[in-house]
């Protein structure tokens, strides 16, 4: 089988100077893409490593968190390589805190660096891409965010809302050959390492990085998904419901008294987009009766 080669490609990681980022930058930059190391701390080292070994990189340490930072980003990027493929963006913080103590500023930093560079480095990376009819993002997020986590009600707010954009960003790129997904990675880092207990020496973060090379690759046609990676396993993570309890007559009652029926996981389906989930609803409607308040 061929390997997977991204010669010609240029790419920007955010958060790579140590972590995730630091190894997604290297496994990039080992299959042949330039890349553009952001951080704000310590990617000089990364970019000596990558031109160590024969690859080519730059070392970027603008805000994510802003429009503005994020438009330098990808400025350097094109000034510097004439065009911008790849775009991971991996960066973040942790302010944990338990709901009830959760600061103004333990919110908004957390969102700013998480969602907001999502956001913002894929609004400055559009453009770019959109004329290139082509480009590749990889986003992250959290398993916080899809099944939540004590004290992290400001992480796993940022990474539910990173799982949406990543849906809505995936339907806007198909037209201009922009593929979007995420990574809901589990990786020893400076994040994590307290929190994995006797797993963390088997949680090395290279081993999540041949997911976001494979992601970057334009034979990847895959978008719009999310895939949980970690310690060697990958699997696509979905979104499925019951079948659910349906009345025309629908009363607080009967919901009660269908309550376990509607919540049983044994007949559940797969919903790939919400004209798929109307569907379902449709089909229950199709003898025509209007939809009133209260029915």
């Amino acid at each position: 089988m061929t390997e997977i080669d991204l010669n010609g490609r240029v790419a920007i990681v955010t958060g790579a100077a140590r972590g995730l980022g630091r190894e997604h930058a290297l496994a990039l930059a080992s299959r042949g893409a330039t890349v553009v190391v952001n951080d704000r701390d310590a990617a000089d080292a990364v970019v000596e490593e990558i031109r160590a070994a024969g690859g080519v990189a730059t070392a970027d340490a603008n805000d994510i968190s802003t429009l503005e930072g994020a438009t330098r980003i990808v400025e350097l990027a094109t000034s510097t390589y004439g065009r911008l493929d790849i775009l991971v963006n991996n960066a973040g913080i942790l302010r944990d805190r338990s709901f009830s103590k959760l600061s103004e500023e333990e919110w908004t930093s957390v969102l700013a660096v998480h969602l907001g560079g999502t956001i913002w480095m894929s609004k400055a990376a559009w453009p770019v891409m959109v004329e290139q009819g082509y480009g590749r993002i990889v986003n992250t997020t959290s398993a916080a965010g899809i099944f939540g986590n004590f004290g992290q009600v400001n992480y796993g707010a940022a990474k539910a809302a990173i799982w949406g954009a990543t849906k809505t960003l995936a339907i806007e790129g198909a037209r201009h050959g922009i593929n979007v997904n995420a990574i809901e990675p589990g990786a020893r880092t400076r994040m994590t390492e307290n929190l994995l207990g006797e797993y963390a020496d088997r949680l090395d973060p290279s081993l999540v990085s041949p997911v976001v090379v494979w992601l970057s690759a334009e034979a990847c046609t895959t978008t719009g998904e999310v895939f949980n990676v970690g310690g060697g396993r990958v699997a696509r993570v979905v979104i499925a419901q019951t079948p659910g309890y349906f009345s025309r007559d629908l009363s607080p009652e009967g919901v009660r008294d269908h309550w376990d029926e509607l919540n049983s996981p044994d007949e559940v389906q797969v919903m790939v987009s919400f004209q798929q989930e109307f569907e379902v609803l449709a089909a229950l409607l199709t003898d025509g009766a209007p939809v009133t308040a209260g029915s």
